[in-house]
């Protein structure tokens, strides 16, 4: 938390009686706003958008309804007792909302869905599982089950949520049809122990008909057995065929076998293989000699005209020879191909008879395995029997007879939904723009409370605890030969106004007379101390004062660079002289006054000095100080910052007021605060803060902003 404002009475601080409260007001928070907003903006933003996507990308939700209607009906007479079943008070109510509400209804509710149900109640859910993995059971999914009573009737809405619409609409109607049947077996007054002892029976005949179906199961699959007359009939057709397909094989194989038989019988004869019709038929044979027919007739028509050794009966007879080659060989690839056709035959052949062979012996196997698989067979089928007959049982018993009406009936059935209820886009955008305001301001205000650099008046005049003097703009755009010397100039630069509203404040909020000293000084270097200095000083000699302008930087003086005046003649110069005050003070040459403006002087510092302390602790300096108020109406101190070293505090120990430049967000406020209370502990009149170095976007904010203290000081003080 911030530290409370400093309560130290000065002229600068409001009086008592003025009863004057600073608190931020809603332009501070805007200031505060407009400040963070490219902070604060983009988290919001960010925040928003992320919750809305989120929620966007939610699983939706269908909701459905069912009505139930509590009546008061007459006394129902039954063969057991006499039931009353009016309502008399809130309490037989509430026992229905406990019954709808029970695990007891719930199981009853479980327990009532069919398989195909069951596939609706997890349809939404089966596309997200990963390969391999179970279906969720049902009573993890069932949704969200709620029941709800009319204010003043004795109405129940029965309200269920879940995934998928028809599972919504399915769920609901289930929960009113259990409830229904749950009041109906209880207006029948029920044997419970006997219903109990069958439930009881059921559950054992029906794991003992699980175990018997289990066993059958694991016979078949250890046997690898679809079913033993399933098998027996796959594995008899398979027989069949392969027969068939052995049969088929040796007659191919004899074929085969005689013709090959008959190549050899020619061939050792020296017979003509052509005359067998295999070979006469195969590949190219045929078309070789109807080309060698050919050549032949062309041989014996050439004959005739030519003799043997005339060139086109020499071709001919080449072309002759050489289909004759062709033929002997393609009638040798005849034999090759017709023997590789051989061993093909003889070993599909041997394939099929080991084929056959085992297909015969499992059918031997089976016939074996036909006693045991019977067995197991008879054995569930009697359990499930067992298990059928008990349930009927079962469903005779706690079948209600006698009873007509019951004291609940169903107004509305749940109905399958149109469109889901959730995610709502209307609530997701009303929540995402609530929750970004939400952090925008969060992260703004936090950021203000964390940040503790000097920021607006409100640190200024309430945390710090001492008064707003003015507000002086960036005027980092001009050149420093021209806003040091803004006021002294007498320009129309942007700033003028400023100092010239500074200059008002500090009238305003000093109680001493001339001659005067002021100091002016910072918490760091770089805080436009220098700045404020010069054109305060030049706003008073612009009003007719008589000022000096004293430059008290003794180890980095800056001011003779600003008015463009040598630095041989000042403070250091004169001390190291005698520091004698004899002579005019106005004409002493070590000191070097010189002027630079209507009504305005400047003392130099004379050089760089890296330890002032003992010029500065010196009765000297302090007899000048008070030398140059007797020749002046105001003397104005630059002095070095605060934060820096200790010059400061020695220097204000001789001045009358203090002036304390702030830049915008450069010093700590707690840093402000201490040295703030150094000079409140060194009974210093402080005159007040000048915020310095504002852009114009912000500076707008604080123009004619909180001078109502000042203004009312002052009016007072006339008055």
């Amino acid at each position: 938390m911030p530290e409370a404002p400093l309560k130290t009475p000065s002229a600068g601080t409001p009086h008592p009686g003025d009863n004057v409260t600073e608190r931020r007001t809603f332009r501070d928070y805007l200031i505060i706003l407009r400040e963070r907003l490219w902070i604060a903006l983009p988290l919001a933003l960010i925040v928003a958008l992320g919750y809305g996507y989120y929620k966007a990308r939610e699983k939706p939700l269908y909701m459905s309804q069912a009505t139930m209607q509590i009546e008061k009906p007459e006394r129902v007479i039954i063969s057991q007792e006499v039931v009353d079943q009016t309502i008399n008070s809130d309490a037989d109510l509430n026992t229905f909302r406990l019954i709808l509400r029970s695990n007891k209804l719930r199981t009853k509710v479980i327990e009532s869905f069919t398989p195909d149900e069951i596939r609706i109640i997890q349809r939404p859910y089966l596309a997200e599982l990963k390969p391999g993995m179970p279906a969720p059971p049902v009573g993890a999914i069932l949704g969200n089950f709620n029941e709800q009573p009319v204010p003043r009737s004795f109405m129940i809405i029965v309200t269920v949520t879940h995934r998928d619409p028809e599972a919504a609409a399915l769920i609901v109607n289930r929960y009113v049809h259990q409830f229904m049947q749950y009041l109906l077996d209880s207006v029948g007054g029920k044997n419970e122990d006997a219903v109990e002892y069958l439930r009881a029976r059921g559950d054992q005949l029906r794991k003992e008909a699980e175990a018997a179906d289990q066993k059958l199961q694991d016979y078949m699959r250890q046997h690898h057995l679809v079913s033993l007359d399933g098998s027996v009939n796959i594995v008899s057709d398979r027989l069949k065929s392969v027969n068939a397909a052995l049969q088929t094989s040796r007659l191919e194989r004899i074929n085969i076998e005689e013709m090959v038989r008959q190549v050899d019988a020619f061939q050792k004869e020296s017979r003509n293989l052509l005359e067998i019709g295999y070979i006469a038929n195969h590949g190219t044979i045929l078309a070789i000699r109807n080309q060698l027919s050919e050549l032949t007739r062309q041989q014996s028509v050439l004959s005739e005209r030519y003799f043997e050794r005339h060139p086109k009966m020499i071709e001919t007879a080449n072309s002759i020879a050489a289909a004759q080659g062709q033929l002997g060989r393609a009638i040798d690839l005849a034999i090759a191909d017709l023997r590789a056709s051989l061993e093909k035959a003889r070993a599909n052949e041997k394939n099929l008879e080991g084929e056959y062979a085992a297909n015969e012996k499992e059918q031997m196997r089976l016939r074996d395995l036909a006693v045991d698989f019977k067995s197991l067979e008879n054995q569930a089928s009697v359990a499930k029997s067992n298990y059928a007959q008990i349930l009927d049982r079962l469903s005779q018993t706690t079948t209600t007879r006698g009873v007509e009406k019951i004291p609940v009936h169903v107004l509305d059935r749940g109905t399958v939904p149109g469109a889901h209820f959730s995610p709502r886009i209307g609530d997701i955008v009303r929540t995402s723009i609530g929750l970004g305001l939400l952090v925008f301001l969060g992260v703004a205000i936090g950021l203000s409370f964390l940040d503790d650099r000097i920021k607006s008046s409100w640190d200024v005049e309430s945390f710090i605890g001492v008064p707003l003097l003015g507000i002086v703009p960036d005027l980092g755009h001009l050149k420093d030969d021209g806003k040091y010397s803004l006021v002294l100039k007498n320009t129309e630069a942007p700033g003028v106004e400023s100092f010239l509203s500074v200059y008002s404040s500090i009238k305003i909020h000093s109680k001493l007379d001339f001659p005067k000293s002021i100091l002016v000084t910072s918490t760091i270097p770089g805080e436009g101390k220098t700045l404020v200095s010069c054109n305060v000083a030049a706003s008073f000699a612009r009003h007719g004062r008589k000022t000096l302008l004293v430059d008290c930087d003794l180890r980095r003086p800056m001011l003779h660079r600003h008015y463009n005046q040598p630095n041989e003649a000042g403070i250091i110069a004169w001390y190291d002289k005698g520091a004698s005050l004899e002579n005019s003070t106005t004409n002493a040459v070590a000191l070097g006054i010189t002027k630079i403006g209507e009504n305005l002087f400047l003392l130099c510092s004379g050089g760089r000095s890296k330890s002032p302390t003992q010029l500065l602790e010196s009765p000297a300096f302090t007899q000048l100080i008070d030398q140059l108020k007797k020749r002046f109406d105001l003397v104005v101190m630059d002095s070095p910052p605060m934060g820096a070293v200790t010059d400061s505090l020695l220097i204000a120990e001789r001045a009358d007021e203090i002036i304390y430049v702030c830049r915008f967000g450069k010093a700590l406020r707690k840093h402000i605060r201490l040295y703030i209370r150094a000079l409140h502990n060194g009974k210093n009149e402080i005159l007040g803060i000048v915020l310095n170095g504002l852009s114009t976007r912000r500076i707008e904010y604080y123009s004619n902003y909180r001078y109502y203290r000042s203004y009312k000081k002052y009016y007072g003080t006339q008055t």
